[in-house]
């Protein structure tokens, strides 16, 4: 075919569909980066030791088909089994997998609104539809989620604790109480929870015992600090599992690199542990920071948080975060409903932070 005859070969959802918008990932490594939530200190030592270990010669052969040694891993800081883990390419290897698995085309997904903006985007892919469910004005889910769900006919549904991109933490009651009342799969994705206060006691794995239409999602990507390695992995019922693992998950879906290093970060979990702590501190005194600034600061049990700009938040919003990128310090702005005057901070290491407080103090200065 001649090039000005050029026509489309895509499916018509694919070729209406919006794509996914990245955070940006800048090549300057002066840049303070603060805009996609990664983790502001380095993978443990135990991962490091791992990667020197590695040998180019293991690369001749085929990964462990399943990630088995990382799985039990898994299956044993979480008190399940193995057969109650699935490991996947990141965290968005799973959502898919689960689209794939439970939600046929012309059928229905739901998730609260606003949430992760992803999971729009693979609902399209799938040529399936979508039911947004809008959280109320504390942020919180409604009482009948369950209910709007089941009235939409939803298949699966999606619910993120802690919630991005406020950084609330959905109480694990409510969750039993969704997956208890919903009809379909309910995927709690908790991409962020090595980052909620331990005294708080959350723990949402028991529901896996409770009900066999609750999916977990965990990342390496956060709390590990590995989200250059892609690796992330699910827990639930081995009957929801199963057809995943079998039948929709890609064949070696996880390469040998990633399952050697994963495992040894999962193992050394209390490695880890330790910067968890760190960004919860910083959490606090960047919270505390903002608030001086006049900023209204939501409670966050994330590695981030979600702050209203003073004044004509709408105007000041965009204006601030240009101003920080001008500054060499990228944060979030969602330019949607309900999050236009507010602007959604990665916490950094103490001096990144103060960096940011700094910025912003001149800045509102400036617009005063």
């Amino acid at each position: 075919m001649r090039a000005e005859d050029e026509m489309s070969y895509e499916r018509d959802n694919i070729r209406n569909m919006q794509g996914y918008s990245w955070g940006e990932q800048p090549s300057q490594q002066r840049v303070i980066k603060l805009n996609t939530n990664e983790n502001p200190y380095p993978a443990s030592e135990s991962v490091a030791t791992a990667l020197a270990q590695f040998s180019v010669d293991q690369l001749r052969r085929y990964p462990q088909p399943f990630a088995d040694p990382f799985r039990d891993v898994a299956a044993a800081v979480h008190g399940v089994k193995r057969e109650n883990i699935i490991a996947t390419n990141g965290g968005d290897e799973l959502l898919r997998l689960a689209i794939t698995t439970f939600v046929g085309a012309g059928e229905t997904l739901g998730m609260a609104e606003p949430s992760y903006s992803l999971y729009p985007v693979l609902a399209a892919v799938q040529g399936c539809n979508v039911v947004k469910i809008d959280l109320q004005d504390d942020w919180s889910l409604p009482a009948d989620f369950a209910g709007q769900l089941n009235a939409a006919g939803a298949k699966l549904a999606f619910v993120v604790s802690p919630h991005a991109p406020t950084g609330q933490l959905v109480p694990v009651q409510h969750l039993r109480t969704i997956a208890q009342q919903f009809d379909g799969v309910l995927v709690i994705d908790e991409a962020y929870v090595d980052f909620v206060d331990p005294d708080l006691g959350y723990n949402a794995v028991p529901l896996i015992h409770e009900l066999d239409n609750v999916l977990l999602l965990r990342t390496l990507s956060k709390g590990y600090s590995l989200a250059g390695l892609r690796f992330a992995y699910g827990i639930g019922a081995a009957s929801l599992l199963a057809p995943m693992l079998y039948k929709t998950r890609d064949s070696y879906n996880t390469d040998a690199i990633s399952q050697s290093l994963a495992t040894a970060a999962l193992a050394a979990r209390d490695e880890a542990a330790v910067s968890w702590q760190r960004v919860r501190e910083e959490r606090g005194r960047l919270t505390a920071g903002l608030t001086g600034l006049g900023f209204d600061v939501l409670p966050s049990q994330s590695n981030f948080v979600l702050a209203a700009v003073p004044g004509n938040g709408e105007h000041r919003a965009p204006r601030l975060y240009q101003g920080l990128k001008d500054d060499g310090i990228l944060v979030r702005y969602f330019d949607q409903p309900r999050l236009r005057d507010k602007l959604r901070i990665t916490v950094g290491t103490p001096d990144e932070n103060d960096a940011l407080l700094c910025s912003l103090r001149k800045a509102m200065q400036l617009n005063d």
